[in-house]
This record gives structure tokens, C-alpha cells and sequence, in this order.
């Protein structure tokens, strides 16, 4: 994987935008980095890390998402929370969450036939 360095005045930008109120998962994004990125950049800063929010008028969004395959990851950064923010909520609301990793892919190959 290609690691993104960020310049110190991109860091100010960052840490600027989440003192704002932007997410760790917003900021990653906007910033073409991991989330975890983002985190340490702030941590040495000084900046401390809210826990994840979630909206609470997304659950029902959040919950059609996770159950038609995505990953918390996934939902979060459709819904703009850490994935641990999505996992409380989804538990939160009765949704059994799966365990960690997938399963398989969602892409199917062709079944072989044989001759």
C-alpha cells in the first residue's frame, strides 16, 4: 500500500478541520489517508480524540447498509463515523453483528462445468 505523507501545513489543515467538528473518517477521506493516520497526526499535536459519533438519525441508513454486506468500516464512512460508533449503534438497536472479517467476497466466480 502507497503511504500519503502529509505536508506540515496539510497537518494544520487537519488539525484545524477536526477542532471544526470534521471526523476521523471524514478527514481520511478528504485527506487520502487511513483514519489511524489522521488519529496520530492529531495525537501529536496534542489534539484529543473524541470518541466516534454517530448520528442517531442515521441507524435506520446505517442498519440497511450492514445488512446488505458492508463492513462497519464501510457503513461508517457512508454515514460519517468510526466504525466502532457504528458497531455501538447497530448493537445499540438490536442489529447481531457479525464477526470481524468477511466471510468471502462478494464477487462470485463462474461455476466451473465440468466435461
Amino acid at each position: 500500500m502507497a503511504q500519503t505523507l502529509l505536508r506540515p501545513e496539510q497537518v494544520d489543515d487537519l488539525v484545524a478541520q477536526y477542532r471544526e467538528g470534521a471526523t476521523l473518517v471524514e478527514l481520511a477521506s478528504v485527506f487520502g489517508v487511513n483514519r489511524r493516520t489522521v488519529a496520530t497526526h492529531l495525537t501529536r499535536r496534542e489534539v484529543t480524540i473524541r470518541r466516534g459519533r454517530f448520528d442517531p438519525s442515521r441507524i435506520h441508513e446505517a442498519a440497511d447498509l450492514y445488512l446488505s454486506g458492508l463492513t462497519l468500516v464501510e457503513v461508517g464512512v457512508k454515514v460519517g463515523a468510526g466504525p466502532q460508533a457504528v458497531r455501538r449503534a447497530l448493537a445499540s438497536h438490536g442489529v447481531v453483528i457479525r464477526p470481524g472479517g468477511r466471510s468471502g467476497s462478494r464477487i462470485t466466480a463462474p461455476t466451473a462445468v465440468g466435461g
